[in-house]
């Protein structure tokens, strides 16, 4: 389990660095709109959003409120794996060392 702390922990920190980089530095508008007009742009954003609904889907299924799930989940589609790597770091340090605990939450 220290290991998947490790991992969550250099997520949200790689997450962090490249956020802020991007914000600061990138145009998003103007960059967006360039990468939705180049077919793997498309694929690459379709690949992303599949990848963060599945990870939603496991939010939702291992927390006890639906509200605070939802919460989650919209941090997951504007946040990214930032939210992810946050989110499987808190559910690391509350499953006390259960990985039944970690993956199925509620349902454990």
């Amino acid at each position: 389990m220290k290991v998947a702390k490790i991992i969550s922990l250099l997520g949200i920190l790689a997450m962090t660095t490249v956020l802020i980089y991007g914000f600061t530095i990138g145009d998003f508008s103007g960059e967006g709109s360039q990468l939705l007009s180049m077919p793997w742009g498309i694929v690459s954003l379709v690949d992303l959003y599949v990848g963060f609904t599945l990870f939603s889907m496991w939010i939702i299924y291992r927390e006890k409120s639906l509200p605070t799930a939802i919460l989650w989940t919209i941090a997951m589609m504007t946040l990214g794996f930032f939210a992810g790597s946050l989110y499987a770091f808190l559910a690391l340090q509350t499953s006390n060392g259960d990985w039944c605990k970690f993956w199925l939450g509620k349902n454990a």
